[in-house]
């Protein structure tokens, strides 16, 4: 059962950026497209935005542009570069395949904006 591991998230004021960082077990990465969710108190978990085994990219459509999604498949990560943060991004935030494995949630990374 693979699990992934996610990192990098904290306190930033709106306007800021963070970048947060997914990492799961070696040779797993590369068979999989993969996708960033995200859950907010009170919400459904919804995608972020998602990454196929070539790089192609795909984002929620309310992001317009402010997040980038990338991975590496030699390190076995996936990146999720967020900018121009607002109060309304604040969740937390999971990896996974796309579509997801429900098996296969980790613990996340909270994002908290905030002035």
């Amino acid at each position: 059962q693979v699990q992934f591991v996610e990192s990098g998230g904290g306190l930033v004021q709106p306007g800021g950026s963070l970048r947060l960082s997914c990492s799961a077990p070696i040779n797993f990465f590369s068979i999989y497209d993969l996708g960033w969710y995200r859950q907010a108190p009170g919400k459904q978990r919804e995608l972020v935005a998602r990454i196929g085994r070539g790089g192609s990219a795909g984002y929620a459509a309310s992001l317009k542009g402010r997040f980038t999604i990338s991975r590496d498949n030699a390190k076995n990560r996936v990146d999720l570069q967020m900018t121009s943060l607002k109060p309304e991004d604040t969740a937390r935030y999971y990896c996974n395949r796309f579509p997801f494995d429900n098996n296969a949630w980790g613990q996340g990374t909270q994002v908290t904006v905030s002035s």
